[in-house]
Formats: C-alpha cells, structure tokens, sequence
C-alpha cells in the first residue's frame, strides 16, 4: 500500500499506522523519524538539518523534501508506505505531489482519521509518556495503564504527563491544527484522494484501510 494518513493530534495516526506495517509489511514513514534517522547518519542533508535544529529553528521544507526523496528511493519503500503525520501544510502537500510525480510513485489514497473532539482530548489528557528518553513507551491511565507505583512497566523510570498534552496545550495544538492542516482535506478531496473513516478503535480502522485497498 502506498496511502497517506491525515489526522488531528490524538486521531491515532502512529498506532493505526504500525498496525498497517504489520498487515503488508509497508513501511512507516514520519518527518520526526527521517529527520532523527538522517542526522545520526551523519549525511549532508542530516548535517544540515541539525543545524536548523540547534538553533531551535523549524527545518525548512526544501530540506524536509530533500530527505524525504531519499527516504522514498530506498529499497524497503518499493513494497508500500504509510506516511504518518506528513505532509502537514498546503506547501508541502503540493512539494509532495511533485516529488511522488518525479519518482514515478501514486498513492492509493490519502487516509482521513474522523475523530470526535471530545474523543481526542479524552485520549491526549489521559495520556502518559516513560521518562526515559531511550524508552519513551506510551501509556494510558484508563485503558493502558503504566505500573501501579506510576512507573515504566518496560524499564521502571517514572511515568509523566507531557507538557504539550495538559488541557490547555492540547487545545491550542487543536487549534494550530485546524488553521494549518485540515485544509490538506479539501486539497486531497480536489485531488480525488481522500477516503475518510470514522476512527474510534484503532484495529477498527485499520480493517477498514484494509478492506478499502481491496475495493
């Protein structure tokens, strides 16, 4: 499969897209991980973006796209790819469309997570995160909880809710959202592209991406 998964914080992107890798072995693909991935590499292009990220500077699209093409011409991206998360603003939808159109690759569709509000900051409040930043496991305090001394069940450090997912902070990161990114679903709507699914249950989504690829 080759799709795009489009989404308000908190609509399950991530988790929705690893159980889709699992399904066909199609790979993830998140700007974070690619960004992380080409500076521990050392590559030119990883130079350069942490150069940006030093700074505390948002890396420029240019260079975002330029990653992004290698990441695409590796060999495990043949199979499929779910890009989770990407792109995030009109540019670089647009940025994307030319790059795909350059390497020869169409995507099956772009994905879009419908996720009540409510829903959202329900799942974002009650989120927690291992402080140990070589761990990071994610938890939940209703459906997945971290150990009852408030710990790591993976490796013991504490757990702790993050700064960006108090109520205050996940409104504004809403917000930011809608003004930024919901209108790549008109874009994606214009393109003939967009399938959305009502995304409540992650394994509930996924079988529906699955049985939408098969249509």
């Amino acid at each position: 499969m080759k799709i795009i998964l489009l989404g308000a914080p908190g609509a399950g992107k991530g988790t929705v897209a690893k159980l889709l890798s699992e399904f066909d072995g199609s790979v993830q693909i998140s700007t974070g991980d690619i960004l992380r991935a080409a500076v521990m590499e050392g590559s030119d292009l990883g130079k350069e973006a942490q150069a940006y990220m030093k700074r505390g500077d948002l890396v420029p699209d240019s260079l975002i796209m330029k990653i992004m093409e290698e990441r695409l011409r590796e060999p495990d991206c043949a199979k499929g790819f779910i890009m989770d998360g990407f792109p995030r603003t009109i540019p670089q939808a647009e940025a994307l469309k030319d790059l795909l159109e350059k390497l020869s690759i169409s995507l099956d569709f772009v994905a879009n997570l419908d996720v009540p509000r409510e829903v959202v900051l329900d799942r974002l409040t009650t989120r927690r995160t291992c402080s140990n930043s070589s761990c990071q496991e994610i938890y939940n305090i209703k459906s997945s909880p971290p150990a009852d001394d408030n710990t790591c069940t993976k490796c013991g450090s504490p757990v702790i809710q993050r700064d960006d997912e108090t109520e205050e902070a996940i409104l504004n990161r809403l917000d930011t959202y809608n003004a930024m990114t919901a209108p790549l679903i008109g874009f994606y709507e214009k393109e003939g592209l967009l399938r959305s699914f009502r995304s409540l249950q992650s394994r509930d989504t996924v079988e529906d991406i699955r049985k939408s690829l098969k249509g």
